[in-house]
């Protein structure tokens, strides 16, 4: 038997009369997700809507070339899934649903090995339009978020296969059941691709949860980037109970120019204790120093038992920096930005900009007072429009580009010294990809 390995740790046996067929030790499977219906949207896509949403390849690190081996996903059942985690150790990929007018699914698949998704179960997410997945620490539960209505739930996880225990035992709604201000698109409300200021207008006229990142030190604090408000909340996760405790703080997400900021997602560097987060309105990355003492004596005093309130307001986070995404001749009217990847070596920082039809990179300062900031390496065509989502294979050496508006993936070397990329010939017809899961 030889493994074949998705990026998450988890192998899967694939018996050696396949190897004959193309596959090698080091191919990895990948699971792209596809925009299906449109009209259930917040935003305006511009591609082919797709009948089935779920393409799995097997990618191969030799020379960057992927091969199908899957369609899945009927649009009929599985609806915008546009966000897609694979369990850190165990053989399951989760997906969810975006829509705004029914709440959305969690679904969970095991993959065979020659890309077949055997449905485990699904739960309902508590909320409309989930765009974003997290499984906690110990991996005992999977935390939800909402954009449209802003909800964040948590669903409990069988540690030994990855399944679902059950439903949401937990909810947060930052709007405390009250409804929603503006409308949906198809209901004479805007168009979330946009960015010009009656569009911003609408989409800050609620709160937007975007994503919820756990840190990287206890797994204590749930950082939550609000799109909808200009703000990064951070609450206090109990791991224990399996759920949102309560809402230490919150700061703005950027250097507060006037100009709405709209953060979208965050990733940590710990050796630096640095967070990053990229905010899609104002195409900047904002740069935040992290208080790691502060956190460990946050979930000391919870573990204690004892009560909370003295760190309300006390922030674990500063901002140290903010960079543009984009060169400052380019109107940030017409972009916005998508995915933030930070590369496994911690040396570089790539965001995804929709509108510009590029990636831009950035150098992570490595020495000196200033470990943890950015400088601009530069900005790459992604041979195609509207890169939504991005993903380095296992090995770093490739970036896989999805291009939602012009149907297509496209394979780039990154060199991992410079830190420039270089398209590999390699490009695949996909309808409205959204999101690579590897």
């Amino acid at each position: 038997m030889t493994p074949l390995k998705h990026s998450a740790s988890s192998v899967i046996s694939v018996p050696n009369s396949i190897i004959s067929y193309g596959n090698e030790p080091n191919d990895e499977l990948m699971v792209i997700s596809c925009y299906s219906n449109f009209d259930k949207l917040a935003h305006g896509p511009r591609g082919t809507k797709a009948s089935h949403c779920l393409y799995v390849y097997r990618f191969h690190p030799t020379d960057g070339s992927m091969v199908l081996l899957n369609i899945a996903g009927d649009s009929k059942e599985v609806v915008n899934p546009a966000f897609s985690r694979f369990h850190p150790r165990l053989n399951v990929l989760y997906t969810c649903t975006e829509d705004i007018e029914e709440n959305g699914k969690i679904l969970a698949y095991e993959i065979g090995v020659d890309g077949e998704l055997h449905k485990m179960g699904s739960v309902d997410a508590g909320g409309t339009s989930t765009c974003y997945l997290t499984i906690d620490r110990d991996q005992k539960n999977l935390l939800a978020v909402n954009y449209w209505d802003s909800t964040i739930v948590t669903i409990p996880l069988s540690t030994e296969t990855g399944e679902f225990l059950g439903d949401i035992t937990s909810k947060y709604d930052p709007k405390q059941g009250k409804g929603m201000v503006a409308a949906a698109k198809k209901d004479g409300g805007v168009n979330h691709s946009n960015n010009d200021e009656s569009t911003i207008k609408q989409r800050q006229a609620d709160p937007h949860s975007h994503a919820l990142v756990l840190d990287p030190y206890v797994g204590c604090m749930a950082y939550v980037p609000c799109l909808g408000k200009d703000l990064v909340r951070e609450f206090f996760y109990d791991k224990n109970e399996g759920k949102i405790f309560e809402e230490l703080n919150f700061l703005p997400s950027g250097l507060c120019t006037g100009h709405p900021d709209g953060p979208r997602y965050i990733e940590f560097l710990p050796k630096y204790n640095t967070m990053y987060v990229v905010n899609e309105l104002s195409s900047t990355i904002a740069v935040f120093s992290v208080d790691k003492d502060l956190i460990k004596s946050i979930n000391k005093a919870h573990m204690n038992g004892e009560s909370l309130d003295r760190f309300k307001g006390k922030s674990t986070l500063k901002l140290v920096q903010s960079i543009n995404t984009i060169p400052i001749a380019f109107p940030k009217k017409l972009n916005t930005c998508g995915r933030l990847c930070l590369h496994k070596s911690g040396r570089f920082v790539l965001v995804s900009n929709r509108g510009h039809q590029s990636i831009a990179i950035m150098r992570i300062k490595e020495h000196g007072i200033n470990k943890g900031h950015l400088t601009t390496v530069g900005y790459y065509h992604t041979r195609g429009e509207t890169p939504r989502h991005f993903k380095f294979d296992h090995s770093g050496q490739y970036l896989i580009v999805a291009n939602q508006d012009t149907d297509n993936l496209a394979v780039f070397h990154f060199n991992q010294s410079s830190g420039e990329i270089k398209f590999t010939g390699n490009e695949y017809l996909v309808p409205s990809p959204n999101f690579v899961c590897c």
